[in-house]
């Protein structure tokens, strides 16, 4: 018997005009309510997250556990996610939820995430160009997110860095560039239903 798909959609900016706002979420909405999947969206901004909203963090824990596949929208501002979700990752996915530290020898342990079972997505936006962000500043913004972040929730796994995708100088593309990105993002919704 095949398990069900539960898609939960997080998106992390503020703008409803943005690319990953208008373009990124709505067509992952688009994709799967095409295909008549089941899904929730936690809108960290419309929800206005914070830390002591403790009813609605436990609501987001309750929506992690229920979802199979989880995707994560959000612009890279200062070399991080947006505020709201680095909150999230912060407030929701917390030791004894998510993860917990198994003891190896001494001072040293080593995370072991709850959540391996979970499909993940994430798709980035950048304002800057590819070239500077993964030489220069050696991919950080990716980088810890999967190793850090990834590794300690959903466990280490090659595809979570494939299925981290970053969008380039998303401001200054062109409207054809960005459709072809939005593209990148319907095929990967089509793979996760299995179409």
């Amino acid at each position: 018997m095949k398990r069900e798909i539960k898609h939960l959609i997080i998106i992390g900016h503020p703008d409803k005009k943005s690319f990953c706002y208008n373009g990124i979420f709505k067509t992952i909405v688009r994709q799967i309510k095409k295909y008549n999947s089941n899904y929730r969206i936690i809108d960290l901004y419309d929800d206005k997250l914070h830390r002591d909203k403790k009813e609605l963090i436990e609501g987001y824990k309750k929506l992690v556990t229920w979802s199979t596949h989880i995707y994560f929208v959000s612009p890279v501002w200062w070399f991080r996610l947006t505020p709201k979700l680095e909150m999230f990752f912060d407030e929701v996915f917390t030791p004894g939820f998510a993860y917990k530290f198994v003891p190896i020898i001494g001072k040293y342990a080593y995370p072991k995430p709850f959540f391996k079972n979970k499909k993940v997505r994430t798709y980035i936006t950048h304002g800057a160009p590819m070239l500077p962000v993964v030489t220069l500043y050696l991919n950080s913004v990716k980088l810890r997110l999967v190793m850090g972040v990834y590794t300690f929730v959903f466990g280490w796994n090659l595809n979570r860095w494939t299925k981290t995708k970053q969008f380039w100088s998303v401001p200054f593309v062109s409207k054809e560039k960005r459709r072809k990105y939005l593209r990148v993002v319907k095929e990967d919704i089509r793979k996760d239903l299995g179409l």
